[in-house]
């Protein structure tokens, strides 16, 4: 199964919250460089923290984040 980014964080908390809404939804999201930029102390060191989906489900994940909360 092959994982795209959908969005690239600077801050921690923003990308947990977007996985734990994905996830909510049903989407198989995970987070890569977190470790990474946790432990350098900032995000832009390594590229950000990418929140990632399955190729498949990218298109409606990134539909489904953009679509306001209400």
């Amino acid at each position: 199964m092959q994982f795209v980014t959908i969005s690239t964080e600077l801050n921690d908390a923003e990308a947990q919250m977007k996985r734990a809404r994905l996830e909510a939804a049903g989407f198989h999201a995970v987070i890569m460089n977190e470790a990474s930029a946790l432990w350098m102390g900032t995000a832009i060191a390594t590229g950000g923290i990418l929140l990632q989906v399955p190729e498949d489900e990218a298109d409606d994940a990134m539909e489904f984040l953009n679509t306001p909360v209400k």
